[in-house]
Parts: structure tokens; sequence; C-alpha cells
């Protein structure tokens, strides 16, 4: 299921599903430490002697958020019931807290006594081995603990600007054994246990009760409150208690004004629609950054149902191409933080591995050491490459010599040499994995992303001084250029290869798919986007990728079977992902030489813009015949293609130059 809702400060990140139960809490690293596991906190309501979960059919249900900043502005109704509740849901921007507001209005022509329901199926590090938990009378609380991982659980009402804190009625209890489901099943009556204490795999419930006069509202709060020990959780409900729940909602909805608007450039040249799609998606990539500099790819935990594995890593290459956006957004703490990451993980060798945990431990692989009978590094060497070339577009945006100084020799040079040395007689980049993780060889995304990150390294070099080194750069980079023009470009499909073995004897096979990926060739600067081979392959993906559907959008190449939905596929290239549609639009931007034809673009910012969920999260993927998501979301990927894109399209609305990694820093001064 779907993420709906991230809320995230950096150090705790929640995640809520299309029912509004909390599925994910991640903290003190996003993306380490799943906290749930990924099962659902329930949200239930009692009424009249009527009990429903917010998952249960009849809700009528609205997520999203209030406009440009992380508060919710979620609303259920439910006819039966004659209620309906306004909530907003914040991970404070500063402390370990995520906190919900509740308005409770009840329809009903008399007063009503309204108990809402919140239980807390905590997996305490990822699994529920050792967790405890009970109940405290003198703060009418309920803790969760297991090591350094402590949650309190809190509850308050507001009366006429007065708070009245603690909850009313709570059970602990066992789940999942012994035949028990949880202390959920306790809540259904509208009427908790009071079980004040169970360790092992236990559960929690707590209630609130409130009173609702006819045709009014009463509201409600709730909070978990995260930190290493009992003194640090109730340190934050202190604040809570002394400052009232009210203030951390209003301080967090500033902040996040504050920081999304952070740019100076006018946003009037796109659409309204798109320009609001364009604040949404900084702010869900935000989410998904921890504070340590690892930027995830994405933290929908569903995925281990399938994978026993998550997309909760840092990808160098995501990671890259999201300091891109943040780059291009004024954001320079995100990718600063983002490449002292990558500075601290590279190899001595000079390359970055497949993905790494936020800690920036080693993550789990696919790739191996061993492949066709010889040992060859497990690498994406795009990953690398990217890095530079990310950080020479931060340089360029930002000028920032003193955070650059440390990098140059351990980053830099250091990604540069293992570059310019691994590569093949004819100066193409040796085999690694491609940017899907499903081939090895050498391929056309993998040398335009090469090309880029070796002019970065020379432009970094030439701007140090490095002249020697500069020179060794770039030259290796046209060298690289010229092996592509003659062995990528196949003038008998008039395309680009989208892939090359090498054979034994010194040559290459050429793998002739049509894929989306043949934009790295121009992106990164090898190519002009308009150079007429570039425009062949550009209209080839057009022409063969579209998924020629009600839904529409590119596929990744052509006979893709990744997460193929039980449907009749005859005729499409497989399912329409985001990051391939707006490579496209980024195409169309870069040719256009009128606003006219810039219209393509638009369309395609469009199609991301509506079918993006309606809270705006990207996910991966859409089913190509319903248009609902597939696979992980929100994919930071999907998010920072959005927003780069969006870029594009107002420096060219503009008439700006959009930063190339074929412009060297201008030296000297003058008059």
């Amino acid at each position: 299921m779907p993420r709906d809702l991230p809320l995230g400060n950096g150090v705790m990140l929640v995640n809520f599903d299309g029912c509004y139960q909390l599925r994910d809490l991640y903290w003190p690293r996003v993306g380490e430490d799943n906290h749930t596991a990924g099962h659902p906190f329930r949200f239930g309501v009692w009424v009249a002697g009527a009990f429903r979960w917010v998952s249960d059919a009849g809700w009528q249900r609205s997520l999203d958020y209030q406009r440009d900043t992380l508060v919710t502005d979620v609303h259920l109704a439910h006819p039966d019931l004659q209620l309906s509740l306004a909530c907003r849901d914040i991970v404070d921007f500063h402390e370990n807290l995520y906190l919900r507001r509740i308005a409770v209005r009840n329809l009903a022509s008399a007063p009503r006594e309204v108990r809402l329901f919140f239980t807390q199926d905590f997996h305490i590090a990822a699994h529920a081995v050792g967790d405890s938990a009970y109940y405290e009378p003198e703060r009418r609380a309920v803790f969760h603990y297991k090591g350094l991982h402590w949650f309190m659980i809190n509850c308050a009402k507001e009366h006429d600007g007065q708070w009245e804190l603690g909850i009313d009625q709570w059970a602990v209890g066992i789940k999942e054994g012994l035949g028990l489901e949880g202390t959920w099943r306790d809540a259904e009556d509208g009427q908790l246990s009071g079980h004040a204490v169970a360790q092992g795999s236990v559960d929690s419930t707590v209630a609130l009760q409130l009173q609702v006069p006819a045709g009014g509202e009463a509201i409600g709060w709730y909070w978990i409150a995260a930190g290493a020990d009992f003194r640090e959780v109730t340190r934050i409900n202190r604040m809570v208690r002394e400052r009232g729940p009210g203030t951390f909602l209003h301080r967090t909805d500033y902040y996040w004004r504050l920081w999304v608007a952070k740019e100076a450039e006018p946003l009037a040249a796109l659409p309204a629609p798109l320009c609001h799609c364009y604040r949404r998606s900084l702010l869900i990539m935000r989410t998904q950054v921890d504070n340590g500099g690892a930027i995830l790819a994405a933290n929908d935990y569903d995925v281990a149902r399938y994978y026993n594995d998550t997309y909760s890593y840092m990808w160098p290459r995501d990671g890259a191409l999201a300091a891109a956006a943040f780059t291009d957004t004024g954001h320079r703490e995100a990718s600063r933080r983002f490449f002292e990451f990558c500075h601290q993980v590279i190899t001595p060798e000079g390359y970055l591995l497949h993905k790494y945990n936020p800690d920036g431990s080693l993550a789990s692989s696919w790739l191996g050491w061993y492949y066709h009978n010889e040992k060859e590094l497990p690498v994406q060497e795009d990953e690398t490459a990217l890095v530079l070339w990310a950080l020479w577009r931060h340089f360029q945006h930002f000028r920032d010599v003193e955070f650059i100084k440390p990098l140059f020799r351990g980053l830099i040079v250091r990604a540069a040499n293992w570059m310019l040395a691994f590569r093949d007689v004819n100066g193409l980049p040796l085999p690694s994995w491609d940017l899907w993780e499903e081939r090895q060889g050498i391929s056309a995304w993998t040398v335009g992303a090469v090309w880029g990150g070796l002019q970065a390294a020379g432009h970094f070099a030439a701007a140090f001084g490095e002249f020697a080194l500069a020179e060794g750069y770039y030259r290796a980079a046209a060298e690289m250029r010229t092996a592509a023009e003659r062995h990528l470009w196949v003038p008998e499909i008039g395309c680009f290869a989208r892939l090359l073995t090498p054979t034994p004897e010194g040559g290459y096979i050429a793998d002739h798919t049509v894929e989306s990926s043949l934009i790295g060739l121009w992106y990164f600067g090898m190519f002009p986007a308009d150079d007429p081979r570039m425009a062949h392959a550009m209209q080839a993906i057009r022409r063969q990728l579209w998924v020629n559907t009600p839904v529409g959008g590119i596929a990744r190449y052509q006979d893709d079977l990744y997460g193929r939905v039980p449907a009749d596929y005859a005729g499409l290239p497989g399912n329409p992902w985001f990051v391939c549609t707006l490579w496209l639009a980024q195409w169309y931007i870069a040719i256009a030489r009128t606003t006219e034809e810039l219209a393509p673009a638009l369309e395609l910012l469009h199609w991301a813009a509506t079918h993006a969920l309606p809270s705006g999260v990207m996910p991966e993927q859409a089913n190509p015949f319903t248009g609902a998501p597939l696979s992980v979301s929100p994919l930071t990927w999907s998010h920072a293609t959005y927003i780069l894109a969006a870029r594009e399209y107002l420096a060219k609305v503009h008439g700006e130059k959009r930063y190339t990694d074929s412009q060297p820093m201008e030296q000297g001064c003058e008059g």
C-alpha cells in the first residue's frame, strides 16, 4: 500500500497509508530502525454504541497536506456515525515528536460522548522480541521501550484554549502469539481493560473521551515522543504540557512554509497546479533525507513483505540527482551533507559501492564480486560519476570554496582517478552494472554519466590550479566521446545502442533495445540535446515507449517485465515510470526555442502531477490500465526529476542558461 502522507524532520519520519493509518515510524535515522515494521497503528471511533476503525469501509476520506507545508489536512466522515473528523498531523521540525490534532464534529441533534482510540503496534528496532510497555499513572501516559529506544504516548483535550492532559482509558497486552491479536481488539466494544504492563511481543491502545455538543465540535490531541531514555521522552512531554500542543503544530507549519519558499526566483511561469506540485515535491523529498547526509530512495516498508528488503537505502545515483534538485532550489544544506556522506563512504580506490545504510555502513546488495568466472567490482560506475557531476553543479551555484576544499583530494580527485583508470582500450568505461541493476556491460547512460563526472573533475582541478590533472580528465572525456560516437551510435537503426557487451576479440555486441535512459548521453553534457542523432533517439523513445492506454506515460524500455500487473500487455512496452516520462519532458525543454515549443514538456509535467496521489506523492511506476501507484511511494527520484524538469522549464521561459558540466568556472576579476 502506498504511503500517502510522509512527515519528517530529518531525524524522525512517519508515514500514513491511504486509510490514514500510521504505518512507519523511523527514528533516530530516516530509513533506519522502522519501529512499526510496517504494522498499522490503528485509529478508531466509538459513539452511541457503534465502533469503526478509520480503515473500515463506509468512511469518506480526504488525505492531503495544508498548502506549502508539512502539516496534513485530513478529513474523515462517516454518515452512519453522524460524525466528521478534521485532523492535522506533524512531526515537529525540531523535537522528536509526532503530534495529531483531531477536531470531532457531531452531526447529530443531541450531545454525545465520542471516544477516540489509538493503537500502538510497536516492533521496536524492527522486531518485537523483548519489547516492554506499561501505563504510568502520574503522567496518565503509556510508555514503550527497548534498549535505547523509548516512546511515550499521551493525549489531551482542549477546552477554550486550556489543556487537560492524560489518556482516559488504556490497555497493554500481548500480540502475535498465544492466539492473541492485540489490545486493538479490546477497543471494539468502546471500553479498554486497563491492563497496565506487558513484555515480549506487546502492543497498547489508549482512548480519549470527548463530550461533543449537538452540531458542535470538540478538540483532542494525541502524540508520540521518542528518545533514548525515560528522561528524554518525559522532557518532550513536559514541553507539550507547558506550551500546549498547538504551539508545536503552529511552529512546524511556519517552519516548512519558510523553508519551501527559500528560492528567490518567481514560479509564476509555472501553471498553478504545477507550482503547487513543485513545492509539494520539494517538501516530500525533504522527508526522505536523513540529517546525517543520506538521501534515501524510498521509505515505503510494504515492499519488504514481497522481497524481505526495502528501498530505505542511499543509492549514490538517486542521491546525486536529488542533491542536484536541492541545489537548483537553493537548499544547500541537504546537498552539502550528502556530499560529505559520500566523502566518508567512498573506498580508498575511488569508487562508491551499490548502496549504503543511513549510518554509512554498506547496505544489502545483489551485485556480486564474481561474474563470468572472474572477479569484478560490484559497482554501477554512474553512481560514482554522478556525485562529481552534482557536486560541480553545487559549486557553480554556491561557489562555497571552503566547503569544497576538504573534498577535493579525498572525493573529487580520488573518484576521478579511478574513472580515469577504469576504461578500456577504446576509452570507454569498463563494464559495470546499468542504472536498473539488471545488465552488466557498457550502458549508454553510464557513458554519459562518466563523461559528465570527468568533465566536472576537470573543472574542479582547473579551478584549484591543478592544470595537469585537469588536462588528463578533459582528455579522457574527449576520448570517451569519440569512442561513444564510434561504438554506441548505430547508423543502421538510426539510434544509439543502450548497452555494449565486450567480446573476446576486442569488439562489442550492441543491444539495440530502445531505452529511455539514452537521455544520459545528452543530459550530462556529452552531446547537445539537439544533435540530430540525439533527436532520432529521443523520438524513438517517444514513439516506441509511450504506453498507449488512457494512462499514458513512458516505460523504461521495450518489453520491460518489472512490476507488471496481471493483465494483457499486448502492444505495451511496460509500465509508465514517472522518471522516464519526465526525462522526455526535459528533452523537450532543452531543445525548445520558443514558448510554443515548450508545450509538449508542459503536457508531461501535467501528466506527472495528475498521476500523483491526491496528496502529491509520486510513486515509482503507475498501473498502465488504472493509473494506480505501483512499487514504492513516494520515490525520491520521481520527485527530484519533477523538480529538475520544472527548474529547467522556468530557466528556459526566463531565458536563463541551465547549469551544465561543459562550462568551467569563470576566473579572474574585471576592472
